[in-house]
């Protein structure tokens, strides 16, 4: 009896990291496939914001697409679009409590190009 519970303890601690991990690379890719997206010509800071809530929604909740930010950031003399997703840390499920991830992902702007 104490082994069985002890088990199902692990096994629901294996599932729930897989849960976290899984929506923080989903932010990740979604958060890159946006800044991407606003770094093409003739493309702009709103645009990888609200590409990145649309991916961050259809892929996971709405509230984790509540709170994205784009801007144009400049890394070793290379202008680049920044795009940066705060979202709940998930828990128990998809519920999350008061902690905060955040995650940004970053693209060359094409306009800065020679």
């Amino acid at each position: 009896m104490l082994i069985g519970g002890l088990i199902v303890v692990i096994a629901l601690g294996i599932v729930q990291l897989t849960l976290g991990l899984h929506v923080r690379n989903t932010l990740v890719d979604s958060a890159s496939a946006g800044a991407r997206y606003g770094a093409l010509d003739g493309r702009s800071t709103s645009d990888a914001a609200r590409r990145t809530r649309e991916l961050v929604a259809g892929s996971l909740a709405d509230g984790y697409a509540s709170d994205v930010t784009a801007r144009r950031v400049v890394v070793d003399g290379v202008e680049m679009i920044e795009v940066e997703v705060r979202a709940p840390l998930p828990v128990i499920g998809l519920i999350g409590p008061a902690g905060r991830l955040t995650v940004t992902g970053h693209a060359i702007a094409e306009d800065d190009l020679p």
